[in-house]
């Protein structure tokens, strides 16, 4: 007997096949039947304590597997509360489906209860927004995976009827063939392999394109070919292992690291922008080359409509074939011969050493010596996300995740959850500021329910440390960034998990060496004092 399918089973059967083998969020009445053909198509659906923490477990996974994030509401407050995740999801490119449950069209011309329009709520946080049908069920769901799933990755939403979730609907196999990748021809490319061949002092701007595009062996194979020193932004870190001599290490929101790495930019007399997203990078990479006195190749996925930089040759093709159309017939000549690269590298390593007693720079360095190197890392937006970005040494792309573009507080601790669930074997670290991790503290529970054993480290300080830091430059009063100091040890105990307080590195070994073999998850809070970071970042 051939089973009947309704929409809901049409368009979970569909993101199954995308991958997808987790679900997060918290159900209403109106998504049951969403939930129930998740489940029936072999999607685990896993209920989290507030929506937008779903959706960053779900990204923690998508770093994990590669799928695209499933972030499921119910209507009104509950496709709200998720708002913020999407929105993180559109800025940081990471591909995800939101599923939300709505009444009917002919109920809500009569029925107001929780209802709002969240088409209109979505639409300038999402690629597309689709209201499920169930005749189209088949075609909605492949346009969906498809938009968000193509250069750039973002989030998608579905409005899902009650009714229509029920309905029997069709799967006739839609599918829409990917498209190939393209590489540069033509006079274009005769003036790149022209300035390749030329240029004295090249480097390379990495981002998270290229990451996406899995370009990571082509980066490698080419630029060692032609000795060209690179940065990346924060998420692509790791593309390269950043223990490679031609490495200079991440930039995004460090001005101590860029007094360093932006001179060497502009003295070089060819950039290469490679998958570079500046959507990562704070206003002072804002136009930090010159195209009229330096030769400028941009290989991006979309069009340059940011205007943060500009370029004497834009690309919009696909990073290993355009790096090999680049490459091939380029005789690599002497490049850098002042060793300037080498003097950035040996200065960053100054400016952030890891020999520190203790504070925020300390704590990472403990922390990185300690966890093996196959330690899967997150960040919570805060100043210690900067310093930890320019001292966490990544081997692999994905190594260290975080909200780097919308810059989400609160991301870390539910991302590390999603990412030990799809990565069991892998130890797996976050790291938050003390305000942060009040907001997401409820999630231990979730830690606890899944039986995860993340380790949840804490620099409690009592105080929005970077807000305070520029409060303080500004020669303004203190005022709104701080608050009490919490037991946040306890509440680790309290949730069912292990807590620790650290005063001082030999303690936080100790802790850390522990919580590598518990069967549960661990918080460690490490006491550090105020003003810790100045002069650090």
């Amino acid at each position: 007997m051939t089973e009947t399918l309704r929409a809901a089973d049409v368009l979970a059967r569909r993101l199954h096949e995308a991958g997808c083998r987790h679900a997060f969020g918290m159900p209403g009445g109106e998504v049951l039947t969403l939930v129930d053909a998740l489940t029936k198509a072999g999607i685990a659906f896993h209920l989290a304590k507030h929506e937008n923490c779903a959706g960053f477990m779900g990204e923690g996974v998508h770093h994990a597997d590669g799928a695209p994030v499933i972030l499921v509401a119910t209507l009104g407050p509950g496709a709200l509360n998720g708002v913020n995740v999407v929105a993180n999801a559109h800025q940081d490119r990471v591909p995800m489906l939101v599923l939300t449950g709505c009444v009917d069209a002919a109920e809500e011309q009569s029925y107001t209860h929780q209802v709002l329009d969240h088409r209109a709520v979505f639409a300038p946080v999402t690629k597309a927004s689709f209201r499920l049908d169930a005749e189209a069920a088949d075609l909605i769901a492949d346009k969906a995976v498809a938009i968000a799933t193509e250069p750039r990755n973002g989030p998608v939403h579905i409005d899902v009827p009650i009714s229509v979730a029920d309905t029997p609907a069709r799967d006739r196999g839609i599918r829409r063939a990917p498209a190939s990748a393209s590489a540069p021809s033509g006079e274009a490319l005769a003036q790149a392999r022209s300035w390749l061949s030329a240029s004295a002092r090249p480097v390379a701007v990495i981002g998270l394109d290229a990451l996406q595009e899995n370009a990571g062996p082509a980066l490698r194979a080419f630029l060692e070919k032609h000795r060209i020193p690179f940065v990346t932004s924060y998420k692509a870190k790791g593309i390269i292992p950043e223990d490679h001599p031609l490495c200079l290490g991440g930039a995004g929101l460090s001005p101590l690291a860029d007094n360093h790495l932006l001179p060497l930019v502009r003295e070089a007399d060819l950039v290469l922008s490679i998958g570079y997203d500046p959507i990562e990078m704070r206003p002072g990479w804002r136009n930090v080359w010159d195209v009229e006195t330096q030769n400028v190749i941009d290989i991006a996925p979309e069009a340059n409509t940011h205007y943060m930089h500009q370029a004497g040759l834009n690309f919009l093709t696909a990073i290993a074939p355009t790096l090999a159309a680049l490459s091939d017939g380029t005789d690599p000549g002497p490049v850098w011969s002042n060793g300037k690269p080498e003097a950035v590298k040996r200065a960053l390593s100054e400016a952030f050493p890891q020999d520190n007693d203790w504070g925020p720079a300390g704590v990472i360095a403990e922390c990185r010596s300690v966890l093996p190197p196959e330690t899967l890392a997150t960040a919570d937006s805060g100043a210690h996300r900067i310093l930890l970005s320019q001292m966490w040494e990544c081997s692999e792309p994905r190594g260290l995740i975080q909200s780097s573009a919308l810059c989400t507080m609160g991301c870390a601790l539910p991302m590390a959850i999603g990412r030990k669930l799809a990565q069991p074997d892998r130890p797996v670290v976050s790291f938050s500021g003390d305000a942060g991790f009040l907001m997401v503290a409820g999630e231990l529970s979730t830690a606890a329910e899944l039986g995860v054993a993340p380790v949840f480290v804490v620099f409690a300080d009592a105080s929005l440390a970077l807000i305070e830091l520029k409060q303080r430059q500004r020669q303004l009063a203190n005022g709104g960034v701080d608050f009490a100091e919490h037991d946040f040890a306890a509440m680790g105990r309290a949730f069912g998990g292990n807590g620790v307080t650290v005063t001082n590195r030999t303690e936080l070994r100790a802790a850390l060496q522990d919580a590598l073999t518990a069967d549960t998850f661990t918080v460690i809070s490490a006491v550090i004092d105020r003003g810790g970071y100045d002069g650090r970042i």
